[in-house]
């Protein structure tokens, strides 16, 4: 039997190689040419009402580092609470021309927070966040580009070398997790792997969003 799966190996390695991801479609995101996101207030779906801040905290970044005129989110938000919007919602079913025409931006970033939640096992915590990301084009109010991610985590306790102390470090690590979950690596981890396609923030083409403007010339 181990003889049959050696000899299958090299086959079952070249059926892999051979699966074929489709490329995105970025045409009306290259016919549109975006040179600013503007980055309006979050709608939270999830039970944790200090998600939104938590999460703006990470998604500006990647935006400017891949060559992007980026508003301040903190000056957005309080723009948009002087203009009456201060429900995140109420900014999200609103024409995008309206918005950005608050700030002159060519582009506006929408995003829905699905999941931001700690389940907890006895021995294990896992930690979850679940986004959905939308771009629109400001004149039309068109989406351009969208996509939705989704990313968990368990922390690990520590090898203590004896069974019985494993098992009690396993229960301590998952209630300090469960007790205060750590949701912004994972954010950031959600957001690198939308924008640039992987976790390592290296620009990965057709992957993520295409390179902006303002981006350094040798990573174009």
């Amino acid at each position: 039997m181990k003889r049959i799966l050696l000899l299958m190996l090299p086959l079952l390695l070249m059926l892999v190689g051979c699966v074929h991801v489709p490329p995105r479609d970025y045409s009306k995101f290259e016919a549109a040419k975006p040179t600013s996101i503007l980055i309006v207030p979050v709608v939270n779906e999830s039970v944790e009402v200090t998600a939104p801040d938590y999460f703006l905290s990470t998604v500006s970044v990647p935006l400017a580092e891949l060559g992007y005129y980026v508003f301040p989110v903190n000056l957005v938000k309080r723009m948009l609470e002087d203009e009456g919007m201060s429900d995140a919602t109420l900014v999200h079913n609103a024409p995008a021309a309206k918005i950005c025409s608050l700030f002159g931006a060519d582009s506006v970033l929408y995003v829905t927070i699905t999941d931001w939640n700690a389940q907890y096992l006895v021995l294990t915590t896992t930690v979850n966040v679940g986004l959905k990301y939308a771009i629109k084009e400001c004149k039309t109010g068109s989406t351009i580009w969208e996509h939705a991610q989704r990313m968990s985590y368990a922390p690990q306790g520590t090898n203590t070398g004896n069974p019985l102390g494993n098992v009690i470090a396993m229960a301590i690590t998952a209630a300090v997790a469960k007790a205060a979950p750590d949701y912004v690596p994972l954010a950031r981890q959600a957001n690198a792997l939308t924008f640039y396609g992987n976790t390592v923030a290296v620009y990965r083409p057709g992957v993520g969003i295409p390179m902006g403007p303002y981006a350094a010339t040798d990573e174009k």
